[in-house]
């Protein structure tokens, strides 16, 4: 790795530090929540919680990854204001300031899809631009004073749009037919009608929100490439296994709006809630952490098979919370998978850290032994004739008298 990429990875480093307090942050609100002992048990933590995790922290992620493909510092106000607008959920200042630079971010967010479009329009940035733009939508209306619970159509439609919209690009590869790609399309524009609708009609909104995802989910399934790496082996396999756990989740939230209608509150808001953010997001993070954090930070991840542990603990976890604990309303359940919820994702965070610090080692441990090797093997150079004292000159024997 070049200085030049090493300077560029320490510059993005608190942008990343900035999205990981936010979702430490999170996680205690979480444990707040679950009326169960935190750290940090601060008034506004629960109240902020949806918001300082979907856009403070997978905004910034998101945002990060989409200033370093486009290249220039321009493109950093956009992760800049969504963490900095997490961050300040935190502090005791009026929200109206941390509110405010979330727009912002999320705005920054939008153009830069519009120079990725001026670049190579495609399916795939559409569906992207889209979610920004429901990420617009989100903040604008919590800044107007909307609560958290009316904007989860708008939240969750922001990551799940931005996600298929990745997807898309990878099952581009394996030339993918015309006729896929605008069924694809005609799911994104279902969502941000679902979206869009659950405002002015929220049962007719929510229904068609519904169907759209089962419909995405269903088209994910079919033309993604991770049904066919799920026979492979080491991080292929556990990238695709986390992307069909992401999907089975996506789908039942889908069929609880479809089923349910609109929820705002209780067992079933949770279940929604944590379905998508949890189950679907989350285990999407999961599955590209080893390939984009590297491209972000220019550190490397390595995949070590310790990671599926954590997907495992965060997909049985979510089982026992949602299909037990909310859907049957059995409060330890509930209680139980919430926590465990939490050290999953938290026992990923430190496998992740630990795996990277320890790749970062032996790649400076074998940057330094080839240096040394080299000069070892160098040939000395040779010295100058001035480099030793000149020997006196000895006196000319044949003129000296016998």
């Amino acid at each position: 790795m070049t200085a030049a990429a090493r300077r560029a990875g320490a510059r993005r480093a608190p942008l990343m530090l900035a999205a990981g307090l936010c979702l430490l942050a999170g996680l205690d609100a979480a444990l707040v929540l679950l009326e169960l002992p935190a750290p940090v048990t601060a008034d506004r933590l629960p109240k902020v919680h949806g918001v300082l995790l979907v856009l403070g922290f997978a905004g910034t992620l998101v945002a990060l990854e989409r200033a370093v493909a486009l290249g220039g510092r321009l493109p950093y106000a956009a992760p800049a204001c969504l963490g900095a607008g997490g961050l300040l959920l935190l502090a005791p200042i009026d929200l109206a300031v941390p509110r405010l630079l979330l727009v912002a971010g999320c705005t920054a967010l939008c153009l830069l899809y519009v120079r990725f479009w001026r670049r190579q329009p495609s399916a795939a940035l559409l569906a992207q631009g889209a979610g920004a733009v429901c990420a617009v939508g989100a903040a604008l209306l919590w800044l107007g004073g909307l609560d958290v619970p009316r904007l989860l159509p708008w939240l969750a439609a922001f990551l799940v749009l931005t996600i298929a919209g990745e997807r898309l690009e990878l099952a581009r590869v394996g030339a993918l037919a015309p006729s896929a790609e605008q069924t694809f399309l005609a799911c994104v524009g279902a969502v941000v009608t679902g979206v869009v609708g659950t405002l002015m009609w929220p049962m007719t909104g929510t229904l068609i929100l519904g169907l759209a995802l089962l419909a995405l989910v269903a088209w994910l399934v079919a033309y993604d490439v991770a049904r066919r790496l799920l026979r492979s082996t080491g991080l292929p396999r556990f990238t695709a296994a986390c992307l069909l756990a992401g999907y089975a989740w996506l789908g039942l939230a889908g069929a609880l709006w479809l089923l349910g209608g609109p929820v705002t509150d209780g067992t079933r808001y949770d279940a929604v809630v944590h379905a998508v953010f949890l189950g679907f997001v989350m285990s999407m993070i999961m599955a590209h952490a080893p390939v984009i954090l590297p491209a972000v930070l220019r550190r490397p991840l390595p995949y070590h098979p310790s990671f599926a542990v954590a997907a495992w603990l965060l997909h049985l976890s979510l089982a026992l919370r949602v299909l037990v604990g909310d859907l049957r309303e059995v409060r330890g359940a509930w209680q139980v998978g919430g926590v465990l919820n939490i050290a999953a994702v938290l026992l990923f965070l430190l496998m992740a850290v630990t795996a990277s610090v320890r790749a970062t080692r032996k790649a400076s441990s074998r940057t330094a032994s080839a240096r040394t090797a080299s000069v070892r093997e160098a040939p000395a150079p040779d010295a100058p004739e001035t480099s030793s004292p000149t020997p006196l000159a000895e006196p000319d024997r044949s003129r000296t008298p016998r």
